[in-house]
């Protein structure tokens, strides 16, 4: 969430920033929250004036009875009993346009920063960088990943149906190991690179979810359980996260860094055609996540470090990828700056999103109150994330770059976790 003071004092550049971000009618949704604003200092200074104006008529009621002045004092009690009245009446009014106030700045996205690329579309995202050698060219006999998890029984996407509906693949044999030794190989990794393991909840209550940006933006993508109040987590950058709010760390403790493992739940509603086909769209899907918070000084050197970590992981696997370094129409709600990695899928010849590594600075963590003590000082923390990997289209991936007419081989980084160098 975006800071009032920041607003007012950088009024022009937001605007600006907001229209990078393509949002409708900025000028007016930010002059509408300065006027808000207004209000609601006009209203406190108003209450700050009548609470010393009671507190001072409280104080000469209480020394006139002592002096035995009744009839003076009830007068003045009086007038303590008038002012109790305004000043409550002014702290509901108070109490409501600061809700309105959070309720506008909630739906405000955070700004990009400047190096952030203009544009709408995914199209228009900017190639950071790009794979150096060829390509992988397959046989003509190669098929895409849905016909190969057929041929090997790895997964099975109408058995899924059958149990829960569209959108929930079964792993099963080969394919169950593959994924479980994925996880198991971006949780080492995550954990020789310094960060902690954590194994958070998979539904977040309201508070979470509203605290790193899920809710309001993206309610109608998120599962709820309406009985209980909950949401399943669509990524574990939420429960991880939410770790952190309410607290001041200190210093020296920055950066903070987690990694956690866990199944991740999207509608992805209105997906459909050929490009969602097999795992390339799912609404179950496993993901290994990293976190860290950081020092605002430090935190675009830290995002550099986030993108060599997931660049590292793909090289070990032997895949294909590039990143691109988003525009401003493609970004997230809550991204100031995020850098997508893909993957080619040799079977499909096309690239599919696997990691978006982000810099959030200070949105998530105003809305966290997530701070850190510096001197006397408390000041908010940036906060980063990263997917670490998303499994199920580098299952995809690994099966079409690495079918052969013998059975689809292992990377070698792999093979330790698996326990078999191909799939036969």
């Amino acid at each position: 969430m975006l800071q009032i003071s920041v607003i007012r004092q950088n009024q022009q550049e937001v605007v600006e920033g907001l229209n990078k971000k393509y949002v409708p009618e900025a000028a007016e949704k930010i002059a509408e929250i300065l006027k808000l604003d207004d209000q609601r200092k006009l209203w406190r200074t108003e209450l700050e004036k009548l609470l010393t104006e009671r507190n001072q008529f409280s104080d000469e009621v209480g020394k006139l009875y002592k002096e035995g002045k009744k009839e003076e004092a009830d007068i003045i009690k009086a007038k303590v009993n008038a002012l109790k009245e305004n000043t409550t009446s002014l702290e509901n009014q108070l109490g409501e346009i600061e809700k309105e106030i959070d309720n506008h700045l909630y739906l405000i996205p955070n700004l990009p920063h400047s190096s952030v690329p203009k544009g709408k579309t995914p199209e228009e995202n900017e190639v950071f960088r790009d794979w150096q050698a060829e390509l992988p060219v397959l046989e003509e006999t190669a098929v895409p990943h849905w016909e190969l998890a057929k041929k090997y029984q790895l997964f099975d996407l109408e058995l899924g149906v059958k149990i829960t509906g569209s959108g929930f693949p079964v792993y099963r044999g080969k394919g169950a190991k593959l994924q479980r030794a994925l996880i198991q190989f971006f949780l080492d990794e995550g954990v020789n690179a310094g960060y902690e393991e954590i194994m958070p909840p998979l539904m977040v209550n309201e508070a979470s979810a509203t605290a790193t940006g899920q809710l309001p933006d993206k309610d109608g993508q998120m599962y709820y359980v309406e009985k209980d109040d909950l949401y399943l987590i669509p990524t574990a950058e939420v429960p991880i996260t939410n770790i952190l709010r309410d607290v001041i760390l200190d210093t020296a403790k920055l950066p903070v860094k987690m990694c956690g493992y866990t199944p991740c739940f999207r509608r992805e509603a209105g997906s459909y055609g050929a490009h969602v086909r097999g795992l390339n769209r799912v609404h179950q899907f496993d993901k290994v996540e990293i976190v860290q918070v950081s020092h605002p000084d430090q935190s675009y050197k830290i995002l550099n470090e986030m993108i060599e970590h997931v660049a590292k992981i793909l090289d070990k696997l032997e895949l294909p990828y590039r990143i691109l370094r988003l525009c401003g129409g493609d970004m997230s709600f809550s991204s100031a700056l995020t850098y997508d990695f893909e993957v080619y899928s040799a079977g499909q010849k096309r690239w599919l999103e696997v990691s978006s590594v982000s810099n959030f600075e200070t949105f998530q963590s105003n809305r966290l109150k997530l701070r850190f003590r510096e001197g006397k000082q408390t000041k908010l923390a940036h906060t980063l994330n990263g997917s670490a990997l998303a499994l199920a289209r580098i299952v995809a991936a690994l099966l079409e770059n690495n079918q052969t007419d013998e059975g689809i081989l292992i990377p070698k980084a792999l093979i330790p976790y698996t326990g078999f160098d191909r799939i036969t």
